[in-house]
């Protein structure tokens, strides 16, 4: 009985690891959460965001940005570059909506970032653009390299995108000593700390490679690699993407 009992546990075993394998190879959803440790109304999507982790097929980012600063607390994790891409959104959707919490969903639907059911509905609209995360990304980390490669693609004219690939930090706890927050410790999920592009994709096979120690600074500890449609300034449907340890 309890060798039949530690068979069926390897199976179970294997077969989660199989099913997280899988929906990583192949997420359908890459979630930008634009927030602010200046903002009252962030730590429940901080929270939600920390929850939606535990769906391998769920790529879940923290942007933090900058523009609340004046509040009374400057946002440590913050980049000028978020609030660029968050701007940069709300003028391709043309609606200019810019605030926080704000989930921006696969680079084409917004969400109010702690209303799940709003994230989930924004995840169920995207899935209905063909471009959206129709191209498997894979990563590869060894021999303190990342090494990047995308797939050819038959009919690609006009598909093309940038591959970007930002430095992550997984979890990032903050003592908030002023502002709305004062008093607060939270804890960031998934921090993008820098940008780096890698380079174009025109449907042609592709393999980019970089050294760890280009990216890695104090408290990295994953890459996530998006290819996207138009550009950073521009940015349009996110047609792949990946999150992995670099341990």
């Amino acid at each position: 009985m309890r060798t039949t009992r530690l068979l069926f546990s390897l199976i179970a075993a294997a077969l989660v690891f199989l099913a997280h394998s899988s929906a990583n190879a192949n997420p359908r959803a890459v979630i930008e959460l634009f927030t602010s440790q200046g903002c009252s109304s962030c730590p429940a999507a901080d929270k939600l965001l920390a929850e939606l982790q535990a769906d391998p097929s769920l790529i879940p980012l923290s942007l933090p940005i900058d523009y609340w600063d004046y509040l009374g607390w400057k946002d440590t994790l913050a980049l000028p570059g978020h609030t660029a891409r968050q701007k940069a959104y709300s003028h391709v959707r043309g609606d200019r909506e810019i605030y926080t919490p704000q989930a921006v969903v696969n680079g084409i639907a917004q969400a109010i970032g702690s209303d799940r059911a709003g994230i989930e509905d924004a995840v169920a609209q995207t899935r209905n653009y063909p471009s959206s995360l129709a191209v498997p990304v894979k990563v590869m980390v060894a021999d303190d390299r990342v090494s990047v490669t995308l797939p050819a693609r038959d009919n690609a004219e006009g598909a093309g995108g940038e591959v970007w690939l930002c430095a992550v930090s997984g979890s990032v706890p903050v003592k908030i000593a002023r502002g709305e927050n004062r008093g607060r410790t939270i804890t960031y999920t998934n921090v993008v700390r820098r940008w780096v592009k890698l380079g174009n994709w025109k449907g042609k096979s592709e393999n980019f490679t970089v050294p760890i120690d280009a990216i890695k600074f104090a408290g990295v500890d994953a890459v996530a690699v998006i290819l996207q449609s138009g550009s950073f300034e521009k940015p349009g449907a996110i047609m792949g993407a990946s999150l992995t340890s670099l341990y």
